[in-house]
């Protein structure tokens, strides 16, 4: 197919241009003072996207492997932990803490609506012995394209004052939408390479607050790659409990450069207007009753990554296939409960006005040739919103 296939995925996303040149070079020696000073810059750098001032460990590994990193290091088999539902990523990782022998208890969500800060904050106040160690939120929930309240929770758990650590999944939400670690008290953030960061899948990246910090070094160790014990010294071969992904961090160093010049509130603004012009498509769409918004709030629609539903007789997987394979263009499809039901446009990352121009175009000629019923002028309303917000300051 001739030109450059469009990938809007939610992760992994497009990579710069810039992020892949910086790749493209032989390894130096893993005590090459040039090689610890990237390591060293990149975990300084990192603070600054997560809003912390407290610790960064990076792994080599995706964001399921972030998650076990974070349980481990705050939690032994038989502690109990909350994770209100919103979604497929949230059931996962429940089911990731079911298999290092935590006890999960899940606030039944219906995949439609955030999570409820009140329903977390009936929980704890049942709570009364302390039982749970942590509650596990997903800031969005990459399935069902639901962005949450964190400060929400975090203010829930105040409300009761109870002991336990607010552990955050920002895998689709850190440098797309406004977190602020220290600020809203999270405890443990977990984020990943490959998603608006615009690095390749590899690197898992896990934030750690003093509190956080000082659970983990009471616990009896079960394991080893994962223990932040031996990474919080100053040797650089131990910060990675081996060799060092070298050229993930060769290409997380070119990114980073990027978002200190772009600067990360000008990106957090052009993922808001690059969303509202995915949503103002997916609203003239959804006029004809065959495709919709999965998130029925707007308020609770992600910047990152938008679920569309499709109705009865419309094949989601079919219109992704007929995208991908005679238009170019890249979405992804339905997880867990919404497989085959739905389809998602990452908007996050790399990404300007006319990238997304012509994915929502090439999604409309796919829907004209499959014949799938839709609301007319979707790009328009895309066009028409980027109009009208391109020079906004917010």
């Amino acid at each position: 197919m001739p030109g450059r296939e469009f990938l809007h995925s939610p992760g992994p996303t497009h990579i710069p241009d810039r992020v892949l040149a910086a790749m493209h070079r032989q390894p130096l020696d893993l005590v090459d003072g040039r090689l610890k000073e990237v390591a060293r810059s990149c975990f300084e750098d990192l603070k600054e996207v997560f809003r912390t001032a407290g610790h960064v460990f990076v792994y080599a590994a995706n964001g399921h492997g972030g998650w076990e990193a974070a349980l481990t290091n705050v939690c032994v088999p038989g502690d109990a932990v909350l994770v209100p539902e919103v979604g497929h990523f949230s059931n996962s990782w429940a089911d990731h803490a079911r298999a290092l022998g935590l006890e999960v208890e899940v606030i039944t969500g219906d995949w439609r609506h955030a999570i409820d800060p009140a329903a977390v904050e009936k929980r704890l106040r049942e709570d009364r012995d302390g039982r749970i160690k942590a509650v596990l939120a997903v800031q969005v929930d990459t399935g069902t394209g639901i962005a949450n309240d964190v400060p929400g929770i975090r203010a829930a758990m105040d409300a009761v004052g109870h002991p336990a650590l607010l552990v955050v999944d920002t895998i689709a939400s850190l440098a797309a939408m406004p977190f602020e670690m220290d600020g809203w008290r999270v405890d443990v953030a977990i984020a990943a390479s490959q998603k608006a960061l615009m690095c390749p899948p590899g690197l898992a990246l896990v934030a750690a607050n003093s509190r956080a910090l000082a659970v983990s070094a009471r616990l009896a160790r079960r394991q080893r790659y994962w223990d932040w014990g031996p990474r919080l010294g100053e040797e650089s071969y131990m910060k990675f409990n081996g060799t060092m992904p070298e050229h993930l961090f060769f290409g997380l160093r070119e990114a980073l450069d990027m978002v200190r010049e772009q600067g990360l509130p000008a990106i957090l603004r052009r993922h808001k207007l690059l969303a509202g012009a995915v949503h103002s498509a997916v609203e003239a769409w959804s006029q004809a009753g065959s495709l919709g918004f999965n998130a029925l709030v707007p308020a609770d629609r992600a910047p990152s990554v938008t679920t569309i539903r499709t109705g009865h007789g419309v094949e989601a997987d079919l219109i992704r296939r007929h995208a991908r394979e005679t238009l170019g263009v890249s979405v992804a499809g339905g997880l867990g409960a919404l497989g085959g039901q739905a389809f998602r446009i990452g908007h996050l990352g790399d990404l300007n006005e006319a990238m997304v121009l012509g994915c929502l175009g090439a999604l409309e000629v796919a829907f004209l040739e499959l014949k799938v019923p839709h609301g007319r002028d979707g790009v328009r309303a895309a066009v028409e919103h980027l109009a009208r917000n391109r020079s906004e300051p917010g």
